[in-house]
């Protein structure tokens, strides 16, 4: 799996994925619950909608907006196995593992907090 700068910058090159973005309410809410808060969250959304060998709603389990990190999901081609498989060619029909996972958070931070900071220094 390539660095999270480089996920970074190949998503930049999606039209679709670069049209993703925090919006204000988005970023109140990080504001009140502060980026640690959100990174639990991303990981219990990982580990709760990616992480299972089979997920009977795959391709429909991430809502497009009402959560940073569902917003984050889109933006990093981390909102189900069909899409990490064609970005990231993690195997579909196997449970992800612990690493999996905490690369997968790590690079929806990554996304969150540089979205957070273009908003807050806009």
């Amino acid at each position: 799996m390539q660095t999270v700068d480089e996920a970074l910058a190949k998503l930049q090159k999606s039209k679709f994925r670069s049209g993703f973005h925090l919006d204000e309410k988005n970023v109140k809410y990080i504001d009140e619950k502060g980026l640690d808060v959100i990174r639990s969250h991303a990981a219990d959304f990982v580990a709760k909608r990616l992480a299972p060998a089979e997920i009977p709603n795959d391709g429909k389990q991430t809502p497009m907006r009402g959560h940073p990190v569902f917003v984050a999901q889109h933006a990093c081609a981390c909102c189900c196995r069909g899409c990490l498989n064609k970005w990231y060619r993690v195997p579909q029909g196997r449970a992800l593992t612990e690493s999996e996972q905490r690369r997968i958070v790590n690079l929806l931070m990554a996304w969150i907090e540089k979205e957070y900071r273009s908003k807050r220094n806009g």
